[in-house]
């Protein structure tokens, strides 16, 4: 098993049980995390990213269904299943007070390894399918062309 495979394993490990210290470990320092809400960069803004994800969704898990690694990138798919128990941020800045209803997303991310720490993380979900379980509306300025 790659070094890439193993780190998703672990990784997924970590964030199902909630420790901060531990995700942050497979980060080098200077690591990218992008994601649909933006970009953090070095180990305080992952933590800070996790740390939003577990304050809006306590009970958050990942599932990993596939895994392929070639060259030192490694694809995860899996699926995220959580209840909105705390503060949210929206699309626009806004925060959404937990709203006690579940969510199951699917998604994929990528991961660059050098050696076995993340150097880049992109991390992909369906927005619209997040945000219709949680009930959000989506307000469309549609103008006549």
């Amino acid at each position: 098993m790659s070094e890439g495979s193993q780190t998703g394993d672990a990784l997924t490990d970590a964030i199902n049980d909630h420790t901060l210290e531990e995700i942050v470990r497979f980060y080098s320092p200077q690591a990218v995390f992008v994601a649909p809400g933006g970009i953090a960069e070095g180990h305080e803004q992952i933590a800070a990213y996790y740390e939003h994800l577990f304050d809006g969704f306590p009970d958050v898990r990942a599932t990993l269904w596939r895994k392929i690694t070639t060259g030192g990138v490694t694809m995860l798919e899996w699926t995220l299943t959580g209840t909105h128990l705390g503060p949210f941020l929206v699309p626009g800045g806004g925060t959404l007070d937990a709203t006690g209803r579940g969510i199951t997303v699917r998604g994929c991310s990528t991961t660059n390894m050098d050696g076995d720490l993340i150097v880049t993380h992109q991390f992909y979900f369906d927005q619209l399918e997040l945000f219709a379980a949680l009930g959000v509306r989506l307000n469309a300025d549609v103008s006549e062309a």
